[in-house]
């Protein structure tokens, strides 16, 4: 009886001991702590993390100006030079190209189809895989859903405006941009202004109102354009393997339950800005000119989009096992998109208010791409008709 009591005060000391022992967690951000809502979610994920550990773990975020190396983020916590990092995949599609398909594909999922591909239908499984390759461990933390095409000085209205346009957008989009003749920059955020001020660039591709009118784009740019090639953009928090391991589980989950947290306050608060500023475009900003990119370039951008796809996949057969996991949900996930959202805004939307939004926006009508991953996608989930046989 004394040996079992004796064990069990040795246990008994021993999980106090493990309970009462900190984690310093060292995290750095590709975003200085001033950019709109993207400097915020470190800090919302610190401020989180911390509190539901009672301080069993202590975060410390480095920014851009301290570590200088905003998109050398995953080789960094690769090394264990940092422990984490709050990045976006996109950005290393020069190194790991398959990546950037967990942040976002021009012409893909939307926001909704993404997380439903990703916590259901097997995405999580293969950024684990996938990162774990590298030594990383990946969690998602904000999705800022459809971004807008871009800020102009010039109105866009053939491919020949594009050869030769000076346009910073990053990643795929940059690619496809570029197929088209475009001279894509890279531009670090904090210095985007001065450049389209300056004119060292011609337009600007970031992301949504939230954070675009912040940044004053308007100020030196009329023309805003729809979006195309971030339907969905992803934001991960990334953390060195053996850091994770190392963690006792029930400040794994603590982690895990932060880090959703965060993602939840950082989506909805990102919504609610995207309504609140885009209502005051029209009225504090009138010069601000709202425009789609026409039927031609909206063909030659999604032409370009299936080629890098197709290449990327015939040369990577982890980048096309990811990809053909991504195609194959869309396919039936688009259905059941146009058969929800979009149908009842058509269907119960104040008509006299959508006139008068339509008639001051370009609109164009998007034709299906010919021979192409979109075509597939796009012939298997074509609208019904309704009564009057009018296709939607």
């Amino acid at each position: 009886m004394k040996l079992f009591s004796a064990l069990a005060l040795c246990a008994a000391m021993m999980i106090s001991a493990q309970a009462a022992e900190k984690y310093k967690i060292k995290l750095a951000s590709t975003y200085e702590s001033n950019v709109p809502v993207l400097g915020d979610a470190p800090k919302k994920f610190k401020e989180l993390v911390e509190k539901m550990s009672d301080g069993r773990i202590e975060v410390r975020v480095d920014y851009p100006s301290k570590h200088k190396a905003a998109f050398a983020l995953l080789d960094m916590v690769k090394s264990a030079q940092y422990d984490a990092a709050f990045t976006a995949s996109y950005f290393y599609k020069g190194k790991d190209a398959k990546l950037m398909l967990f942040t976002t594909v021009p012409f893909g999922m939307t926001k909704d189809e993404q997380h439903a591909w990703y916590y259901f239908g097997g995405g999580k499984e293969l950024a684990d895989k996938f990162y774990a390759k590298s030594n990383l461990k990946v969690f998602n933390i904000l999705n800022s859903g459809m971004q807008m095409g871009g800020w102009f000085k010039k109105e866009i209205n053939t491919l020949d405006d594009l050869k030769g346009l000076k346009f910073r957008i990053p990643s795929f989009g940059g690619e496809v941009m570029s197929r088209l003749g475009v001279a894509v920059a890279t531009i670090p955020v904090g210095e985007l202004y001065m450049a389209l001020e300056m004119g060292t660039i011609d337009a600007v591709e970031w992301a949504s109102p939230s954070f675009d009118i912040p940044l004053g784009f308007h100020k030196v740019a009329n023309y805003y354009y729809t979006g195309w090639q971030e339907p969905a953009s992803e934001q991960q928090i990334v953390i060195n393997l053996q850091t994770w391991q190392k963690l006792p589980k029930d400040l794994q989950n603590i982690l895990e339950a932060s880090i959703a947290k965060a993602r939840e306050y950082a989506e909805n608060e990102t919504f609610y800005k995207n309504v609140i500023i885009w209502d005051e475009i029209k009225k504090k900003y009138p010069n601000v000119q709202i425009r789609s990119f026409s039927p031609e370039i909206m063909r030659a951008l999604r032409k370009a989009t299936d080629e890098i796809l197709a290449e990327e996949s015939e040369k990577n057969p982890d980048f096309k096992e990811i990809w053909e996991s991504q195609k194959a949900f869309l396919a039936k996930a688009r259905t059941w998109t146009k058969m929800g959202d979009f149908t009842y805004i058509e269907k119960t939307g104040d008509v006299e208010a959508e006139q008068n939004f339509t008639a001051s926006v370009k609109k164009i009508s998007v034709p299906e791409p010919v021979n192409s991953a979109a075509s597939e996608i796009n012939a298997s989930t074509a609208a019904p008709k309704n009564e009057d046989n009018q296709t939607k």
